[in-house]
């Protein structure tokens, strides 16, 4: 495919601009113009048209095909939660309309979206309050250790370390730090879960707290959840709930119910908003009653007239975190999602999430390794180690899904697993759509056994087919971007 200035002609162009009628009243200094034309392509109207559709077939999403991303919870969005956040009467909204008086009543709406949206996560979660302003998982889990941080500088507790599982996102380890903990890690067990006797052993006076994802990225629901909260809190330590994969117990367990201080959401996961390439994200955090007064300011308040304000009187606060109140879009989006499924609806996505992993554990068990054999919650991780024998390893199987109309699953990832492969298929495939996928990896099995050497050379189907991938992240083509 050229490039858009490839294609580009000379006189050329997709555009009429009317010759303005607004007198010219301000001159510029010479110094401030170009001293030659822009060099931007000449082309039509079509052929830019053909151009960036031609570059979006390319594209791979969860409108175009089954995007199985283990952890990341890359399910279907419906559309309806798109045609919310488009609505004027939010779309249009400037950050720094007022909120009372004057143009107070267009904001009025919007201020009453993220005040229900904190009390139904309230009640999703078992907490006391939310922020709504963390912009992505990790900035609400920065946003959480930093209250964690605050609430012990509050009480003179001496707290050094955050204990982190081996299982854990590679995240929650960068966010304790940052705040300014060392970060000691808890390992596995050999089910699977996090060691609670070496917990047992590491927790001391200087533990400030645990940050826990239950289930972990094996996919599993450690059963001591409750005790291993009372463990920290013997320590006056926090315990902090990665809500990254609360797809798979959504509507069945509430993190507050069981001991945890803490927690923050992915709505760009779990409710509705596409996830992946970087954004757009939302993660607000929730918080038990003890930790109230650290939220970040500001906080969406209902007042005894029925109208809603933000509130900036919060001495203990750890201040701002975001600019003006997040990603409002996302957390509209989500709001609608939750609305339209409700209670009932939300509880089947977890069955049905669970259901799907499952079912595809059970039928690939006999083609791949399956370290942890034990029932699993929304993901199931696999392991490649068998097909190594025959020179074929995880990246060579994620190459081979490409080529049979599959994006790969996550790899190599948890690290606790030998060449890891990590599914999660969400609730909102059909079965014919997953009994596809699995005879895609059936088929991929048998053919490292008897033509491994097609594996190698995967893909095959793709505009730019196998990289050294070393060296393309150390030499970068710079011509072609």
């Amino acid at each position: 495919m050229k490039l858009i200035y490839d294609k580009s002609q000379p006189g050329r162009t997709g555009v009429n601009v009317s010759p303005s009628d607004v007198p010219t009243s301000i001159h510029l200094k010479d110094e401030l113009l170009r001293s030659d034309d822009a060099k931007l392509p000449e082309l039509s109207e079509l052929d830019v048209v053909r151009h960036f559709t031609e570059l979006a077939r390319m594209n791979f999403g969860v409108d175009t095909n089954f995007y199985p991303l283990g952890s990341c919870t890359m399910k279907y969005n419906p559309k309806v939660t798109e045609r919310v956040a488009a609505y004027p009467g939010f779309a249009h909204l400037h950050p720094l309309l007022p909120q009372l008086r004057l143009g107070g009543i267009l904001t009025q709406g919007a201020l009453e979206v993220l005040y229900e949206m904190d009390m139904l996560l309230r009640e999703i979660a078992g907490m006391a309050e939310f922020t709504m302003q963390p912009m992505a998982g990790a900035h609400g889990e920065l946003t959480g250790v930093m209250m964690m941080a605050a609430y012990h500088r509050d009480k003179g507790n001496e707290k050094k370390t955050i204990l982190v599982p081996d299982s854990a996102h590679g995240t929650n380890p960068a966010s304790a730090a940052i705040a300014g903990y060392t970060v000691s890690v808890v390992p596995s067990d050999d089910n699977g879960l996090m060691d609670i006797n070496a917990l047992k052993e590491m927790v001391n006076d200087e533990v400030a707290g645990l940050m826990l994802t239950s289930p972990n990225t094996l996919g599993l629901f450690n059963p001591h959840v409750k005790e291993i909260c009372d463990i920290i809190h013997s320590v006056d330590g926090l315990a902090y709930y990665d809500g990254a994969n609360l797809n798979a117990i959504i509507g069945k367990v509430r993190p507050g119910d069981i001991g945890f201080d803490i927690v923050h959401f992915n709505l760009h996961k779990t409710f509705a908003t596409p996830h992946g390439g970087g954004g757009p994200g939302a993660g607000p955090v929730g918080v038990c009653e003890k930790l109230v007064d650290y939220l970040p300011v500001s906080i969406v308040v209902k007042r005894d007239d029925g109208t809603y304000a933000l509130e900036y009187d919060r001495p203990k606060t750890i201040g701002y975190i975001a600019p003006f109140y997040g990603n409002f879009g996302i957390i509209l989006r989500a709001y609608a999602y939750i609305l339209t499924l409700g209670k009932v609806g939300l509880q089947r996505v977890s069955d049905n999430a669970v259901l799907n992993a499952n079912y595809i554990k059970e039928k690939l068990k006999n083609y791949y390794d399956l370290p942890f054999p034990q029932v699993c919650k929304h993901e199931c991780v696999f392991s490649a180690a068998r097909q190594n024998k025959f020179g074929v390893h995880g990246l060579d199987i994620a190459k081979g899904l490409i080529d049979e109309g599959y994006h790969p699953p996550t790899m190599y990832f948890p690290l606790t697993v030998k060449e890891a492969m990590m599914i999660e298929p969400t609730e909102t495939e059909s079965k014919e759509t997953i009994d596809a996928f699995i005879e895609a990896m059936i088929k991929i099995a048998k053919l490292a056994e008897t033509e491994p050497e097609k594996l190698l050379a995967a893909p095959i189907t793709t505009p730019i087919g196998r990289l050294d991938e070393t060296k393309a992240a150390k030499q970068v083509d710079i011509a072609s971007l």
